[in-house]
């Protein structure tokens, strides 16, 4: 029985760079599928589902953002892992990409060895679905089957990384998590990644949360906690 090798969906709209990005996977091991803009890419999509996504940033018609934003809203798509390549490598566009559902991030230039480690980083840890559960802690409440956040029955707005980060914290209440364990299991094993990140989406998600969001405690010198709201009398 032939082993399958993984599917790897090319999304670069440079067919000189797709072209060494696809002769490359092809002899480490990797199935390629080239696709130059992103109705390609869709098509490829519809048609089967690919273990991963190496996304362009800068494509003609939609950016790489707006499709890791669309893919990470469909269900179908939702835990395909996606790596950004992009010559954006300031940090606040690393944000950018993460924030809009990005697994990882790499910059070109970039040498293939990181590239295939890279992509066999985010297959290892390919997050298995989410337990459709529901969490509770005072008021706040996140279901995981409807990907419902709401607090005092309010429905609350999230990015998708916000979501993790809650679910994860939620799931974990009242101990303090320092920013490299946040990495770790929101992110995944990222070595990549600044840890200055992690406050970046922290301050987005209390700022999502509202009220809820003094529930989001800074641990001074050690990380973040989730704890319950004190009653106010």
């Amino acid at each position: 029985m032939t082993r399958k090798l993984p599917r790897i969906l090319v999304v670069e709209d440079e067919p000189a760079i797709a072209e060494l990005v696809a002769v490359n996977l092809r002899h480490n091991g990797f199935q390629p599928i080239w696709a130059p803009d992103g109705d390609s890419a869709q098509r490829e999509i519809t048609e089967v589902l690919p273990d991963a996504i190496l996304l362009d940033w800068m494509l003609p018609g939609h950016s790489g953002l707006t499709l890791a934003r669309k893919w990470r809203a469909d269900p179908r798509t939702r835990a395909v892992p996606i790596l950004m390549i992009t010559a954006r490598g300031d940090e606040p566009d690393k944000v950018a990409g993460l924030d809009a559902g990005a697994d990882d991030y790499i910059t070109k230039p970039f040498s293939t060895q990181e590239l295939l480690a890279r992509i066999r980083a985010v297959l290892r840890r390919r997050a298995p679905e989410q337990v459709a559960d529901s969490v509770e802690i005072g008021e706040l409440k996140l279901d995981a089957a409807t990907h419902r956040v709401t607090h005092r029955t309010q429905l609350l707005k999230l990015g998708p990384t916000e979501y993790k980060l809650l679910h994860y914290l939620m799931k974990h209440a009242e101990r303090v998590h320092s920013r490299g364990q946040l990495l770790d299991k929101v992110w995944g094993d990222h070595v990549y990644i600044e840890e200055r990140t992690v406050d970046v989406h922290v301050k987005r998600l209390r700022e999502a949360l509202g009220d809820a969001g003094a529930m989001v405690e800074t641990v001074r010198g050690a990380g973040y906690r989730l704890t319950a709201m004190r009653p106010s009398h």
